[in-house]
């Protein structure tokens, strides 16, 4: 897989992944800027910044973005998470221009207005009730966890936002944050598709080469000591049918990738599939709860790849009220510990070999490929680790993952947090 790269004067990364087979191109912008960067008294402000950025800016009004990229064929979205932002498209070639347009003009020149703050500030408000506050489980596990998990504000609270936070916010709280962090030195252009390497990069000078520099932002390390005991919160849930539970466990630092690709394979070995250790255990021999899952970092889909330190794994089940809520745990317990004990090659290699082919399914798309390139590169400075994750995860065997998970599978130094059904 061919990866280029290079750095605009202005400090816009640019990486470019080439791919002929159909004329279409990814792209993809990425800030540097996620949950754990906003300030105290500012929580939401990287969401509600997400829904801004589609508001209008200096030459494109409000509503012209999406209606230029559909017109042309293509889809966008954007995404916050607790460590990056990103906005992205997949279009035919013949439209990158006016799509690298787009994405410079809104990092150029925001439109910040009362009545488009306003206005979004609703939309996110209305966002939090739909998603969170009236569905069942609406913030469990992936909001409750990290609040009893951490200590500070930068990994505790709550990224969706408070109501309170979100309507106190001024047009300069917006402005100042959208200089603080929507600058060219703190993002990074991904392209992957139709697109000779040196054409993209003349396309980012010609496009992005002129906005301004801005001294890239000081964030982080948001670095905690791990769990030295057991820490346990119960959450009452008026819609939840049922209850549920959530066994939280620090794990190593991103950065280590081979440690943080083991426990993510202990994770698969324990809950993916029919024949994963839980699934047989407490849904075929037990039958004592109806679901079980397990993934690193905060939902599934968004894990070690994504996520900088610290981070953790989770175990979540859910179970009928007639169910023991001890007995369930301790059959997780005892299924931990024997994986840990007896896990073999044969059964890594048939978790590897399923996760080796869903991670090439998922990156011969082309705007996966580059969502998939970007945290590499923005986070690690190493884009050319997207076709090494399989290598990796092959050179795995059963001495490495329990040597990885041994140290963070301890049930004396968790997270335990359930959700009660009814009021």
């Amino acid at each position: 897989m061919e990866i280029a790269r290079r750095q605009l004067d202005n400090g816009l990364r640019v990486v470019v992944l080439p791919d002929r087979r159909a004329p279409v191109v990814g792209v993809a912008v990425f800030y540097d800027v996620g949950f754990r960067s906003e300030p105290e008294g500012r929580t939401g402000f990287a969401h509600l910044f997400e829904h801004m950025m589609f508001q209008g800016s200096e030459h494109v009004p409000k509503g012209m973005f999406d209606r230029l990229i559909m017109g042309n064929g293509g889809v966008l979205n954007g995404m916050t998470s607790p460590d990056y932002t990103v906005y992205y498209e997949i279009v035919p070639t013949s439209a990158l221009d006016v799509t690298l347009f787009l994405e410079a003009d809104r990092m150029r020149a925001l439109d910040v207005s009362r009545e488009n703050l306003d206005n979004q500030i609703d939309v996110v408000e209305e966002e939090i009730r739909m998603n969170v506050l009236n569905r069942p489980y609406g913030r469990f596990p992936w909001l409750l966890l990290p609040s009893v998990m951490f200590d500070t504000f930068p990994n505790a609270h709550d990224g969706y936002g408070a109501f309170d936070d979100l309507e106190a916010a001024s047009l300069e709280d917006v402005r100042r944050f959208f200089r603080r962090f929507y600058a060219p030195s703190n993002a990074l252009l991904v392209l992957s598709g139709d697109i000779d390497p040196d054409d993209a990069f003349g396309k980012a000078e010609t496009f992005f080469g002129d906005i301004p520099t801005r001294r890239k932002p000081r964030t982080g390390p948001y670095r905690e000591p791990a769990l030295r005991e057991v820490r346990r919160a119960e959450f009452p849930d008026p819609l939840a049918p049922a209850p549920a539970l959530a066994l939280g466990y620090r794990a190593p630092d991103p950065a280590d990738l081979e440690a943080i690709l083991a426990i993510d394979v202990f994770t698969h070995v324990l809950a993916d599939g029919k024949s994963s250790r839980l699934q047989q255990r407490l849904l075929r021999v037990d039958r004592s709860v109806t679901s079980v899952d397990a993934w690193v970092g905060e939902w599934p889909g968004f894990g070690p790849l994504d996520m900088r330190d610290p981070t953790w794994s989770q175990i979540v089940a859910f179970y009928p009220e007639s169910a023991s809520r001890a007995r369930i745990v301790a059959a997780i317990d005892d299924e931990v510990a024997r994986a840990l004990g007896d896990l073999e090659d044969a059964e890594v290699h048939r978790v590897v070999n399923k996760m080796v082919a869903g991670y090439e399914r998922h990156v011969d798309d082309l705007l996966q490929r580059a969502l998939t390139a970007g945290p590499l590169e923005l986070q690690r400075d190493a884009a050319e680790l997207l076709p090494r994750i399989p290598e990796v995860l092959g050179g795995l065997d059963a001495a490495q993952v329990k040597a990885a998970c041994e140290p963070w599978f301890d049930p004396e130094r968790r997270v335990e947090i359930d959700v009660r059904s009814g009021a």
